[in-house]
């Protein structure tokens, strides 16, 4: 299978690539190592970037944290975005997440990626964004 050249990643995957005790490690360190033999760009959001530091903060520490931030962050396509986009977000949040585990940083996600980035596919390994329809290398 071709990697693509751009990829949104989650902070599942970010986590898994920086915790070798999570269960997804092995494979999202071959991820990382097939993706940069293509050069494969990895997109993501200020609200991932926040929730892995906090989730590598409290599961891991302080070191782990900042390690994110200081070698990861920098090699990021950061994707910004408006009010727009938070709007729908929430209308998908009240749609959905009554009756489907989904976090409020997994919506604006799926907007980013359906209306910002053409639907690219994603690094994740939680089921919530192929339940949303979006395209979830394995």
């Amino acid at each position: 299978m071709a990697l693509p050249i751009l990829v949104f990643c989650d902070t599942s995957f970010f986590y898994a690539c920086l915790d070798p005790r999570d269960s997804n490690h092995a494979r999202a360190q071959a991820l990382v190592t097939e993706s940069a033999s293509v050069g494969t760009t990895f997109c993501t959001t200020w609200d991932i970037i926040s929730e892995t530091v906090t989730l590598l903060r409290y599961r891991r520490n302080y070191q782990a944290a900042l390690a994110f931030l200081t070698d990861v962050k920098p090699e990021l396509r950061i994707i910004t975005y408006g009010d727009r986009v938070r709007e729908d977000a929430e209308q998908i949040f009240r749609s959905y997440a009554q009756d489907h585990r989904l976090s409020f940083c997994d919506a604006i996600s799926f907007v980013v990626v359906t209306a910002l980035l053409d639907h690219i596919p994603c690094y994740t390994f939680d089921e919530d964004f192929r339940a949303l329809g979006l395209t979830v290398l394995p």
